[in-house]
This record gives structure tokens, C-alpha cells and sequence, in this order.
């Protein structure tokens, strides 16, 4: 599903990614973890082209992403082209974005409407559902402020669900959120794996992890310093920064 060769990024004369190679299979959960810096979010912005590469190319479902090549050159496509491929790539990050003056049904209904076009009717059907799939059935008519930060984020993976995506990616999806109110969350996660949905998860939960992820995938600085089965990369690090890191953490 998602195939990464040799990606670099820059800010400046900051070089953020240094090369990363990354498979992850069509219905499988990796797991990336590491340090604040080490690249983990710029490597997610750049899967739905939110970042542009440097170098390296992506590819999702085996098309690549944000480009078209024409003989030997790279071109970058039209916003108009990009933002079709973004429909088939959920995304929910740290913060919910939720649209403050919309319900939760109105916030889960709004993409499929605007960019798809469905009828308010079929749009409102699936929202119901999906809210009722995330345990939020009861609140579809309060607003983000009438919410938690669990309620709120379980509404925005709804949101993202709405479109139908084949491929989901989290940045840190319970990082802003008081500890009592992160299983929720996790467990909609786990529910959403378990259905067979792929997903790149930017994470510091490493129970998670080793519970629910195919391949875990240690960074820093930049590069992929580990990667492999959870309880191998989890368990028995074979780098000794990756031993480092969990033994601050776990």
C-alpha cells in the first residue's frame, strides 16, 4: 500500500529526512517511534503530499503521490489532481481540526457532501453510523466545545472514515489528550486494524504498538535506525539507540 524509497526532506539547511526506505502491506499497522524531531510526522505529511519531497519517491496503492514523470523529470502535479488522491488518504492528527460551528454529524458529513458530492441524505446515513462505530451515536447533535478531547478525536476519525479512505494515517492521534481519555481512542484504533485497515501511526503509546502493529519502526535524526516485528524492535532491540530510547520510555 504505501512503498517509500530513498525519501529526503529539507527545511532549509535543516535535512529532516535522510533516506527513508518503507513498505507497509496492504491491510497492515506500522507503528512509527522516536524521538520529538526525528522526522516520524514530516515522513506522514509527506505519504499525502502535505510536504513536497526533496528526493526518493512515494507511492500509495502504487501510484505515485503529489508527482507525474514525463520522460526523465518529475513534475509536480496540479493542486486539483493531488487533492483526488488525498480522498483515498484519511488523516488525523494531533490537534482535531474539527469545524467548531458544525455538530459532530455535520463535521463527519461535510467531506463526502463538498468533494464528493453526495446527497445530504446518504452523507448523513453514513455519519450516523460511523459516529455510532466510534461510540458516539449519543453526541451527534452536540458541538466540538460540548465534547472531550477523546469524544473530539474519536469524531475526527470518523470524519476521516467518511471518505472511505483505503489508507489512514495518525500523527500522534492521543499525544494532546488527558491520559484517562487516550484508551478510548486507542481502542476505536484497534477496532479499526482489527477490520483490516491500513494505517501508519505515529505513536508514543508502545503498548499499542507491540499489541496492534505489523512493523514497528524506530527514527531518528532522520533515518530508520530499526525496523521488524514489535516484540523484536520492542522487546529485543538489536540498536543500541533503540535500547536507549525504550529505556527512557517504557
Amino acid at each position: 500500500m504505501v512503498v517509500a524509497k530513498g525519501v529526503t526532506k529539507r527545511f532549509g539547511k535543516l535535512e529532516v529526512l535522510k533516506g527513508i526506505d518503507l513498505t507497509v502491506g496492504r491491510g497492515e499497522v506500522c507503528c512509527l517511534l522516536g524521538p520529538s524531531g526525528s522526522g516520524k510526522s514530516t515522513f506522514l505529511r509527506c505519504v499525502n503530499h502535505l510536504e513536497r519531497l526533496d528526493g526518493g519517491s512515494l507511492t500509495v496503492d502504487g501510484e505515485r503521490v503529489g508527482y507525474r514523470r514525463r520522460g526523465d523529470a518529475l513534475h509536480e502535479l496540479p493542486e486539483r489532481e493531488i487533492a483526488l488522491q488525498r480522498r483515498d488518504i484519511g488523516m488525523v492528527f494531533q490537534r482535531f481540526n474539527l469545524f467548531p460551528h458544525m455538530t459532530a454529524l455535520e463535521n463527519v458529513m461535510e467531506a463526502p457532501v463538498r468533494v464528493r458530492r453526495e446527497s445530504r441524505a446518504t452523507a448523513r446515513e453514513r455519519a450516523g453510523k460511523l459516529l455510532d462505530r466510534v461510540g458516539l451515536g449519543d453526541r451527534a447533535g452536540h458541538y466540538p466545545a460540548q465534547l472531550s478531547g477523546g469524544q473530539q478525536q474519536r469524531v475526527a476519525i470518523a470524519r476521516a472514515l467518511a471518505m472511505e479512505p483505503k489508507l489512514m494515517l495518525f500523527d500522534e492521534p492521543t499525544s494532546a489528550l488527558d491520559p484517562e481519555l487516550v484508551g478510548d481512542v486507542l481502542d476505536v484504533m484497534r477496532s479499526l486494524a482489527a477490520d483490516g485497515m491500513t494505517m501508519v501511526v505515529v505513536t508514543h503509546e508502545i503498548g499499542f504498538a507491540r499489541e496492534v502493529a505489523d512493523t514497528a519502526v524506530f527514527m531518528d535524526e532522520g533515518v530508520v535506525v530499526e525496523a521488524g516485528d514489535p516484540r523484536e524492535v520492542l522487546d529485543r532491540p538489536v540498536q543500541e539507540r533503540t535500547r536507549a530510547f525504550l529505556s527512557k520510555v517504557l
